[in-house]
């Protein structure tokens, strides 16, 4: 079943997002600024949102078009999220240029995802 690492995947990124969570709300509280902190909270939504859709994926008949939703989900996950916790810790706003590219990623893989359920629909 190919599913299945999406499934992992979507598991491990909801778990993570629970932890980074709390990391942000007990350990960073006292020494980030409120901004920062809306920024580790940005990233820890995104990453739970997307982390669940790939457990949503990985529940679908398998076809290229669901697949690369995971993956893009995954990519998002990675750059959007992964550069906020990495722009927060290290202080280097510059890192915020990935952002994007994370962004994009998730845009990309809900078009996907519809596209997979109206092909489904109208085969």
């Amino acid at each position: 079943m190919r599913s299945r690492p999406f499934l992992f995947l979507g598991a491990l990124f909801a778990g993570l997002a629970v932890v980074f969570g709390a990391f942000g709300a007990h350990a960073l509280k006292g020494l980030l600024d409120r901004d920062q902190l809306v920024v580790w909270q940005t990233a820890v939504t995104y990453q739970m949102w997307h982390a669940l859709g790939l457990i949503l994926v990985a529940g679908l008949e398998d076809d290229p078009w669901s697949r690369w939703s995971g993956r893009l989900m995954a990519a998002g996950i990675l750059l959007f999220s992964g550069s906020l916790y990495l722009m927060v810790l290290s202080g280097t706003p510059a890192l915020g240029m990935i952002t994007p590219f994370g962004g994009l990623a998730f845009i990309a893989a809900w078009f996907l995802l519809a596209w997979s359920a109206w092909r489904k629909r109208h085969a």
